[in-house]
């Protein structure tokens, strides 16, 4: 984080769709949310206090919000496209365009938005509003999910890890536990893994601290672990993830967890006609 009174500069969203769209090609062509959001913080080299940066009061960080807008003006301009398991990929225009196209594309489709609008006023240049809403339900779905108790969060991570093919999921419940929140195993056709979970309820970003915290808990009881979380890790957290001779740790951010709620309907639903109509039904977290 950075210091009392520092300032963070962050990149206004319209300077971001061309560092997107650079991520996505290096990608080959697609990518899902969080791979796109890794290969921008990578490629443009941003630092740990502007990753720390929260949107509001989080939890998610403000770069990750306007990358988020960046993609859906990406959409808008016909320069990538998104389909229903949220994947997004270039299309053959975003495929040639080049970075003096971003600001004249962008222009003309305000100036649609605008006119379908009738008078409403655009969207400001740092805080994209109502035509794209992509982010507006992982917003919802992430406030609730730190508001949950500890114990019921840990119990929404049991019932999301089954949904997902895990058995014999426990939570263990207890303090001193070394950080450890469960263990399950996950099957694998005719191999079976013990995967030991820990789940907290972080608004920002996470450190390698936590990575290593993790593991250390797991010396000599397994060599597999699935970290949860509701913020974003940093970039060192995840080479410290995968760091070599080191059992590795396989990381769920914010958004992703909201993209496995979706995907399994847990509190979260889908209108058939359209994709983008994604509803939070926050009473279901109460019942956990």
């Amino acid at each position: 984080m950075s210091g009392a009174g520092e300032q963070v500069e962050i990149p206004a969203y319209d300077r971001l769709l061309w560092p997107t769209l650079l991520a996505l090609r290096s990608l080959g062509g697609s990518g899902n949310i969080g791979e796109i959001v890794d290969r921008v913080l990578a490629q443009q080299g941003f630092s740990d206090a502007q990753q720390a940066v929260l949107h509001g009061d989080g939890p998610s960080t403000e770069l990750a919000y306007r990358i988020a807008w960046a993609r859906t003006y990406l959409k808008g301009m016909g320069l990538a496209e998104n389909s229903a398991r949220g994947v997004w990929a270039v299309t053959a225009r975003g495929q040639s365009a080049v970075e003096a196209d971003m600001q004249p594309l962008r222009a003309e489709y305000i100036a649609r938005q605008r006119a379908s609008r009738g008078s409403r006023q655009a969207a400001p240049q740092d805080g994209p509003g109502e035509e794209a809403q992509e982010a507006a339900w992982n917003d919802i779905l992430l406030e609730v999910l730190l508001a949950m108790r500890p114990d019921a969060f840990e119990r929404l991570a049991q019932r999301l890890l089954r949904e997902a093919d895990f058995i014999s999921v426990s939570v263990t419940g207890r303090s001193g536990d070394g950080g450890i929140d469960g263990v399950g195993i996950y099957r694998l056709s005719l191999i079976s893994f013990q995967v030991f979970f820990q789940c907290k309820r972080y608004s920002g970003s996470v450190g390698p601290d936590k990575v290593r915290d993790f593991r250390g808990a797991m010396a000599g009881r397994g060599d597999k672990g699935l970290l949860i979380t509701t913020g974003t890790f940093t970039s060192e957290a995840k080479r410290e993830a995968t760091r070599d001779g080191a059992p590795p740790i396989d990381l769920v951010d914010g958004q992703d967890l909201c993209l496995l709620l979706k995907r399994y309907g847990l509190g979260v639903s889908t209108t058939i006609r359209e994709e983008q109509d994604v509803a939070v039904d926050t009473s279901f977290f109460d019942r956990v």
